[in-house]
């Protein structure tokens, strides 16, 4: 299952984020995406656990608690949505 991890202190490392959700269960990939022009965290983050029983029980004891900052906002990951805006360039 993925889960969504939001209001993460930049200076969280895929390790802190893994080590929050252990006590839960396996971690099979943590992903903190960086923003493309600066290369600097973007201040959330998606956790795969294998195990969607571990998985729902680390996200009811996880959002709401803090890591370093802010409160986390933990939840079951949705899809991405398709980004039909406009596109670039001149329009002939």
């Amino acid at each position: 299952m993925q889960i969504y991890v939001g209001n993460l202190v930049f200076t969280a490392t895929a390790d802190d984020v893994r080590q929050l959700f252990e006590p839960y269960g396996d971690v099979a990939r943590v992903h903190l995406p960086e923003d493309r022009e600066t290369g600097r965290p973007r201040g959330f983050g998606f956790v795969e656990m294998p195990d969607a029983t571990e998985a729902q029980a680390a996200i009811g004891g996880l959002n709401g608690t803090s890591l370093g900052g802010p409160q986390l906002t933990v939840n079951e990951a949705r899809p991405r949505e398709e980004r039909g805006g406009p596109r670039r360039g001149p329009r002939w």
